[in-house]
């Protein structure tokens, strides 16, 4: 192979899309970053425009390509192109005009919480988990979906027509990238499609009981399930989309999977912990689904082309560094994220405070859906700082309850945590880590393990690496270890706080709202001009 061979990763999260260039040693040589508007038009809802995710995509690799190039490189160098991307986000579109039907309903949302409470009641909810490998909650993607069937008119006449597209965020990139209504790829990798409830997670199938459940047997098209890693399923980039027309994407892999690579944790009891928007600690069980008696998620790790499927033990946390965003954005309390660790670092405990960050509920290990954020323990004492420390310990404390769930799922105890995203930068963030689980914290020197995984699983595909094992090789170097430094006895009495503090939480969305208030509230919502726009 020649030497000049780089490989294109896509990362579109939560917040942003980012398109990084690597060689085959996992060195990075361009990035560019675009962020793109996140909407709340009602509490507890989380919106995006599909439009402006597939133009930041195009946005974010024309402008890589543009750096790599002016640093002497040609865009002919990059062989391939992987895909990575918040899961459980829910798109609808028309299969004629390719056209959004409604905004992208983000993964955070909780405007499902009552009909979520319906489906736990009907008959068969007890066996659902034993087959898609997750509870029924707002999280992922099904319940979306049904809500936009039942409340968004152009969705709801789009199904009697045959017209509905249903995707999650991997499907509507790749859909658009390789043509869109004009031939387009219409697919999802088995990692995202296991976010969806519709996957049967053994046979990795869709699922007749899931689709009857949820009705949406008919009417609805979805996506064909394929590989992670596969040289010709997702297609080449089309004619006029970006500058890297007619080049391959060979892998395509839900964001925390991609980690889950990036950080090479391919041995049954590996784990890592990426701290982004929202935090996901994923554990590798091997080829054989394990399903948790502790809260945790069932869920595809990865599953490349000619390899058996991997499987992984979850826990989501839904708030993480959308927690220091909210001091920053909301409360005003630092002018930039990174601030958080500065600030924590100037006391030596919260002063009392626990700040239970519950903005979308709690989710594993807990599976609390009407709780709410809220902050106990203020006092006269109390200042930023303590809130600061406060919020970084609510991230680490979920941590630690996932951690215990997947050891008693697994009867394995981790030695080590490997981690990576945003507040992993931080080494106050990650002492403090280390300290409440009483555990080593492992660092990797290049911590965009996200895209990291998505690019060396494409390369993989596209024959760019030797064999399967080359893999392991990649981002080996200049790893950055915490220690726990306090005594068992202090970690102990932080957790008791916390937990009563979590126990106190639930039940602030009581289900005592008037109804027609609530039907007015939604209805307001779709009249305010979403709806119209994209159906435009």
């Amino acid at each position: 192979m020649s030497a000049a061979q780089f490989i294109g990763a896509l990362d579109t999260g939560t917040t942003s899309t980012r398109f990084i260039i690597f060689d085959k040693a996992g060195s990075p040589y361009a990035v560019h970053q675009v962020e793109f508007a996140q909407q709340y038009p009602l509490a507890g809802w989380h919106e995006q425009d599909p439009y402006e995710i597939i133009q930041s995509a195009n946005d974010c690799i024309n402008g890589a390509v543009k750096q790599f190039i002016e640093k002497g490189y040609d865009a002919a160098d990059i062989k391939t192109i992987g895909i990575t991307n918040q899961r459980e986000t829910t798109l609808v579109w028309d299969s004629e005009t390719g056209k959004p039907l409604y905004n992208a309903i983000a993964w955070p949302d909780t405007r499902t919480a009552r009909m979520v409470h319906h489906y736990k009641q009907q008959p068969g909810a007890d066996k659902v988990a034993g087959i898609c490998g997750l509870p029924i909650s707002t999280y992922p993607s099904a319940v979306k979906l049904a809500w936009m069937i039942q409340n968004i008119k152009a969705v709801a006449d789009a199904r009697a027509a045959g017209t509905l597209m249903f995707g999650t965020v991997d499907t509507w990139l790749v859909y658009n990238l390789t043509g869109g209504a004009a031939g387009g790829k219409f697919v999802s990798d088995t990692t995202n499609a296991s976010r969806t409830m519709f996957l049967n997670i053994e046979t990795l199938k869709y699922d007749d009981f899931m689709l009857e459940f949820f009705d949406v047997k008919t009417g609805v098209q979805l996506p064909e399930i394929v590989y992670s890693a596969d040289d010709v399923a997702f297609g080449r980039i089309a004619a006029g989309m970006n500058v890297l027309a007619g080049v391959s994407i060979t892998s395509v892999l839900g964001d925390q999977s991609a980690a889950l690579v990036g950080q090479r944790a391919f041995s049954v009891g590996m784990g890592k912990n990426t701290y982004g928007t929202g935090l996901f600690l994923l554990y590798n069980t091997g080829n054989k689904p394990v399903f948790s008696k502790n809260g945790l998620l069932t869920t595809v790790a990865y599953n490349f082309k000619g390899h058996e499927p991997v499987y992984a033990l979850e826990g989501s946390i839904a708030v993480g560094g959308s927690a220091v965003k909210f001091l920053r954005d909301n409360l005003k309390l630092i002018e930039d994220a990174d601030e958080v660790g500065q600030l924590a670092s100037r006391v030596s405990d919260t002063g009392g405070v626990v700040f239970v960050t519950a903005f979308s509920g709690l989710f594993a290990p807990y599976w609390i859906d009407d709780a709410q954020g809220t902050i106990y323990g203020i006092t006269n004492f109390t200042t930023r700082e303590h809130i600061a420390r406060a919020t970084i310990e609510a991230t680490c404390y979920q941590t630690r309850a996932v951690l215990h769930a997947m050891q008693r799922d697994s009867g394995y105890e981790l030695a080590t945590l490997k981690v990576d995203g945003g507040m992993s930068n931080s080494d106050v963030c990650m002492q403090i880590q280390a300290d409440i689980i009483g555990i080593d914290v492992v660092r990797p020197q290049y911590r965009e393990t996200t895209a990291l995984g998505a690019a060396i699983a494409a390369g993989y595909a596209a024959g760019m690496y030797a064999d399967f094992d080359e893999l392991k090789t990649v981002n080996t170097v200049g790893e950055t270890t915490f220690k726990p430094t306090i005594s068992e006895k202090k970690r102990e009495k932080m957790y008791k706080l916390w937990e009563r503090a979590v126990s106190r939480c639930a039940g602030w969305v009581e289900d005592d709202a008037d109804e027609d208030d609530e039907e007015l509230a939604e209805e307001k919502a779709v009249e305010a001009g979403v709806k119209e726009k994209l159906s435009a």
